[in-house]
């Protein structure tokens, strides 16, 4: 049996999308590259690409949510604090994608709510 790699794993079960999909609407938010402003600038000038972050409220709530994120086969990028919370990012335009399509959200320029 061919084993499947990490980036393509589905999740283990719905619970796992179940509990992203709830982290994200709680206070996740979507951002976007500005393919304008890249143009503009120049990548060199303009880094910002596309990503997922995720916002935890505790050092348990980052465990829980780096572990579903894992789980369902993404890659996050190193957490950070910002205002007293942890923000756990996905980076790259595939995983954005994947990440919106796991919890049926549809994306938008400021921020993605499921709706």
């Amino acid at each position: 049996m061919p084993t499947r790699s990490r980036r393509t794993r589905q999740p283990e079960s719905a619970a796992v999308a179940s509990q992203l999909a709830w982290f994200y609407r709680r206070n996740g938010y979507l951002r976007r590259c500005d393919p304008l402003r890249r143009e503009l600038l120049g990548s060199r000038a303009y880094k910002r690409g596309d990503e997922i972050r995720l916002v935890a409220n505790s050092a348990e709530e980052l465990a829980l949510i780096r572990r579903l994120l894992h789980e369902a086969g993404f890659r996050p990028g190193a957490p950070f604090g910002h205002s007293g919370q942890h923000r756990q990012p996905v980076y790259g335009r595939e995983a954005v994608r994947r990440f919106l399509e796991l919890v049926g959200a549809r994306g938008s320029r400021r921020r993605a709510r499921l709706g």
